[in-house]
């Protein structure tokens, strides 16, 4: 792609470019990873599935249009910045892979998830051991191998020296909160911890700041923007962050297994203390006692559909739903705020617009 038409690139047209991008990071790959052992080619091809397969793209697009809302134009080759914001979709193959193991999910974007991939290759070919435990353990460690590979792709990118400088503390405080996130959701999970707050934490770290805040730090930081407009970008990446991680709650529990990719009320069965849950447990809790008993008992204690249907049918009818959605509503005005007062191009100001409308009001 030649810089004229990095420069050209309109929403619409940048995930298949950062596919474009994967795909030739995987491909100087494939005589290395060969020359290992086909085993582990083959894992790797499991990698790419998921990373070439689907998809929104929707950090390396944060961090793009951040980059170009900062006038980075001036400061770095088109071509470059996109191979290093499409590194990202590494950072996001990794947390879904470790994510699907801790949740042990069987399904992400309605096909089976790495570690059920492998499992079931360890089954066909008949090998030794536990095959469950296999998959796990190999899923891991593309995982791992996929986080590898966001820095390495960062790294060889081709941006200058001065900008991966800048770029070091916002990329490594993404990486930081993330697993930490993740750590904040297994903790809140296994202590039954019940505060909305510490919910809306969890949201905040293990998937807003990777989502959308740090991209768009990112892309400042590529761009050597200066802070008022770094700090409002953040402020409104925090803010839609939050509320597409609320919206992603609300399709774990009501969300239609055709759009979502994973069976209805997976977040219920998974023992999910989201945002929403926390709610209807404080209404239930001031209006209901029956109906808090039978939220506390069956959150992550059952997979059979009826139950789940029920439960679920519990947290819509205390309006637990509803508090969630104006929620979503008041994050979305005040992060929308946060980027009108900002310094930026009217014609990436939209964009954004664009974005934060894309991330909040997907479909239930």
């Amino acid at each position: 792609m030649t810089v004229s038409d990095a420069e050209k690139l309109t929403l619409s047209e940048f995930p298949a470019a950062v596919s474009s991008c994967l795909e030739e990071f995987f491909n100087s790959k494939r005589d290395m990873v060969m020359e290992i052992d086909p085993i582990v080619s083959q894992a790797v091809t499991l990698l790419e599935d998921m990373v070439l397969g689907g998809g929104k793209r929707m950090r390396p697009m944060f961090a793009w249009t951040g980059y170009w809302g900062a006038k980075g134009h001036e400061a770095e080759n088109p071509n470059a910045v996109l191979r290093a914001v499409s590194a990202l979709e590494f950072i996001q193959a990794c947390a879904l892979i470790h994510d699907d193991i801790i949740d042990a999910s069987d399904t992400r974007r309605g096909s089976p998830t790495v570690h059920r991939r492998v499992e079931a290759l360890h089954g066909t070919n008949d090998w030794k051991g536990d095959a469950a435990d296999f998959g796990t353990g190999v899923a891991i460690l593309i995982g791992d191998l996929a986080l590898s590979w966001a820095e390495e792709m960062l790294q060889t990118s081709g941006l200058s020296c001065e900008a991966l400088a800048r770029v070091r503390e916002p990329w490594s405080a993404m990486k930081t909160e993330v697993i930490a996130g993740q750590i904040l959701d297994i903790s809140v999970e296994s202590s039954g911890n019940e505060d909305p707050d510490i919910a809306e934490k969890v949201n905040r770290f293990k998937t807003a700041a990777y989502t959308i805040e740090r991209p768009l730090h990112i892309g400042a930081a590529l761009a050597d923007a200066p802070a008022p407009l770094i700090d409002a970008y953040r402020a409104f990446g925090h803010d839609i962050g939050i509320a597409f991680q609320l919206r992603d709650d609300l399709l774990g529990v009501f969300g239609d297994p055709s759009v979502t990719g994973k069976p209805a009320g997976d977040d219920l069965r998974e023992g999910k203390r989201t945002v929403l849950f926390a709610e209807a447990l404080k209404a239930a809790d001031a209006t209901d006692p029956a109906q808090a008993a039978a939220l506390r008992a069956g959150i992550g204690a059952t997979a059979d559909p009826k139950e789940l249907a029920e439960l679920a049918g519990i947290i819509r009818e205390l309006g637990a739903e509803d508090v969630v959605e104006k929620r979503i509503a008041e994050l979305t005005t005040s992060g929308l705020a946060h980027l009108d007062a900002a310094d930026m191009p009217d014609k990436l100001r939209t964009s954004l617009h664009e974005l934060a409308i894309r991330a909040t009001k997907r479909a239930v």
